[in-house]
């Protein structure tokens, strides 16, 4: 019969990884839905970008004591993990601490290690969801964040909680069986770990066989947590732990403020200004002006909707959020995550036809104008998400393709097309200012 816990996790791991697998397949079918445009010029720039911005965390450390316990959930996210390997070679094997052995007194300073990350962690989201629930932290109290988005932001924090503690009473219940000379514990002697030894006294008084069901039952919590979890971020606004990294890397090398014309528009203001300079004028005419739903945005667009963290600081850098109006670059980049999982969801031959749009069923005009193209939300995002390049294109489409502008920026347009600037005068009376009455 001792092939049977074997079985059972064989299938639970399975389970989980198939998964785990076919939600990213879905996600990354979303994405190839919009237009090729991610970049591979440029390698090694982008691998020390990615390196910088989604591994080193460097813009997360303008606030620097946030962006310490934030690390420290992250590298204890990354190496606490290591400790899965060797449960997921247990529980294929039904062995127990099968890593012992080879790496010898190396073994337990790991453990002691993962055991002060695990506390760290578990204090880290301790204060997040103090900080979250109690402080008055704008941002974090904003509207954009009622229903799911509030409760997904404290739920990864609990689930972390409960499995750091899964963690710290798995090994404080091993190492007293260890001491009572109970098989197969005693044999796989460790000592006791430098966190987990002060939860002793909560056990001591426990009989072995609670004991052991108390091992056993955190061992299995834990991995079955951690499979969970994996389950569980592909739904979830953390995905960006996974998504920050590739997103990185094909985030534009050019300066931020620099915004990107249509080719088909550019000819058109090229022949108008100086016809000799365009020697091949293009013939085709030109698709779709701008975007109105995720199938016109680029695929970079649809790729920092999902790795968007919702942290916030896009729109507390907002000066149109500050001065009351409607635009809130975080909500931008939820909306257009929204739009592909509701686009998701209908049958295919639905999907490019449903009735609605990004455009007014979910992000509205009056968003649109607020938006001042300052590239401040650029600039604050610690994963190089772009929600202005979005907005770009939306309201582009809005006045190219549906005439859809204030009656300021009609007039401008207009002298734009008949004068060549923005100004009611004929291009021979542009330097009329400069003359003085004599």
């Amino acid at each position: 019969m001792t092939w049977i816990s074997p079985l059972l996790f064989l299938i639970a791991l399975g389970t989980g990884v198939f998964l785990f697998a076919r939600r990213i397949q879905s996600i990354l079918k979303m994405i190839r839905v919009g237009r090729p445009d991610l970049p591979s010029d440029q390698p090694i720039k982008r691998w020390a970008q990615m390196m910088r911005l989604a591994l080193g965390q460097q813009k997360m450390f303008r606030n620097i004591p946030v962006a310490l316990l934030h690390l420290i959930i992250y590298v204890g996210f990354i190496i606490i993990n290591i400790e899965v390997l060797e449960i997921v070679l247990d529980g294929l094997t039904g062995a127990h601490r099968l890593f012992l052995n080879p790496l010898g007194t190396i073994y337990p300073l790991l453990i002691n290690s993962f055991e002060w990350l695990a506390l760290g962690v578990w204090v880290a989201c301790v204060f997040f969801l103090v900080r979250r629930n109690i402080l008055y932290i704008k941002r974090l109290r904003s509207n954009d964040l009622n229903g799911w988005p509030r409760t997904d932001a404290n739920l990864i924090l609990a689930i972390e909680i409960v499995l750091m503690s899964l963690f710290l009473l798995m090994n404080a219940s091993d190492t007293l069986l260890q001491t009572r000379g109970i098989e197969p514990y005693a044999t796989a002697y460790t000592g006791n770990f430098l966190i987990s030894q002060y939860l002793h006294p909560l056990l001591s008084g426990w009989g072995d066989a609670s004991l052991i069901f108390l091992e056993r039952g955190c061992w299995w919590l834990h991995i079955l947590g951690i499979l969970a979890f994996l389950n569980y971020l592909p739904y979830s606004k953390h995905l960006h732990i996974l998504f920050a990294f590739p997103n990185a890397y094909y985030a534009p090398l050019e300066p931020k403020g620099k915004m990107v014309n249509m080719p088909s528009i550019q000819q058109e203001v090229e022949l108008a200004m100086n016809p000799a300079a365009v020697t091949t004028p293009s013939t085709e005419p030109p698709g779709r002006f701008g975007a109105k739903d995720v199938q016109d945005l680029g695929q970079k667009n649809l790729l920092d909707a999902f790795s968007c963290t919702e942290c916030g600081r896009c729109s507390a850098a907002c000066p149109a959020q500050h001065t009351g109006k409607l635009l809130s670059p975080r909500r931008i980049m939820m909306q257009t995550r929204d739009r592909m999982e509701d686009l998701n969801k209908l049958p295919p031959d639905q999907r490019t036809n449903d009735g609605k749009s990004l455009l007014h069923d979910y992000i509205t005009v009056e968003e649109l104008r607020a938006c001042t193209t300052c590239q401040a939300c650029v600039e604050e995002c610690p994963v190089s998400i772009n929600p202005l390049d979005i907005i770009l294109q939306l309201r582009r489409y809005l006045v190219m393709e549906e005439s859809n502008a204030p009656g300021e920026w009609t007039g401008m347009f207009g002298n734009v097309e008949n004068n060549f600037a923005p100004w009611k005068f004929s291009p021979e009376d542009r330097d009329a200012w400069m003359r003085v009455d004599s």
